[in-house]
């Protein structure tokens, strides 16, 4: 199974080069895949899976299109 995955903002330099054929194992859950990247998974605040809200647990699909967010800040 591949999937993209999008890491945002501090993120940005953990992107594999990869990044749009990801390859995944069935079962794998959006957390398996930040350990697999080396983002500390305490700073990972934001999950999307399709577009949808999701939790660190989701587990993934093939063809599934993952974003992951730090906490982000402005002003």
């Amino acid at each position: 199974m591949n999937i993209q995955i999008l890491c945002y903002a501090t993120f940005a330099e953990k992107s594999p080069e990869n990044a749009n054929n990801f390859p995944v194992y069935e079962g794998e859950t959006v957390k398996d895949i930040v350990v697999k990247l080396a983002i500390p998974v305490d700073e990972v605040k934001i999950v999307f899976i399709n577009g949808v809200s999701a939790d660190l647990d989701a587990k993934l699909a093939d063809g599934d299109r993952v974003g992951v967010f730090p906490a982000v800040g402005g002003g």
